[in-house]
């Protein structure tokens, strides 16, 4: 679980969006490994990302998916992506703009990265446990998919 806020970073923000993450991967049978916090740094978080999948089969960032010049999440998970998963991005950008015409402003991407799923999240903790609800049941299936568990599908 990655959170890229130059706030949380420095130590001046709590990191609810992140907890927020935690607790529904948690409660959707993931187990948390790790949680970092990057500033809104392209390289930075592209290096957390890197590193994070070799640890993990599912990788959540929650942060930097906005307009904002410093708002580069996407672009480093792109450098890392060797492969698009456009369907979880449209399911959540299709529940953030049902709940607010902002939604329609977040840039967030998903991908996978060798046996790693990777999933962008906007930085608000509502957005995000709207968000994660709108893909957790497809999470779980995907993983095993990319991992080469045996899955029956529905």
């Amino acid at each position: 679980m990655l959170t890229v806020s130059d706030g949380v970073a420095a130590g001046t923000r709590e990191d609810r969006s992140g907890q927020v993450l935690a607790e529904r991967a948690t409660g959707a049978g993931f187990e948390v490994v790790e949680r970092r916090t990057v500033p809104d740094e392209h390289e930075r978080i592209a290096e957390a990302l890197w590193e994070l999948t070799d640890l993990a089969e599912l990788v959540l960032t929650t942060g930097g998916t906005g307009f904002a010049p410093r708002d580069v999440t996407p672009e480093a998970t792109s450098e890392v992506v060797e492969r698009p998963t456009p369907g979880l991005d449209e399911a959540m950008r299709e529940v953030s703009r049902r709940a607010s015409p902002h939604g329609l402003l977040s840039r967030g991407a998903s991908g996978i990265c060798g046996h790693t799923l990777i999933v962008n999240f906007p930085g608000s903790p509502t957005a995000c446990g709207q968000c994660f609800d709108a893909i957790a049941g497809a999470l779980g299936h995907g993983v095993e998919l990319l991992t080469s568990q045996p899955t029956e599908h529905p």
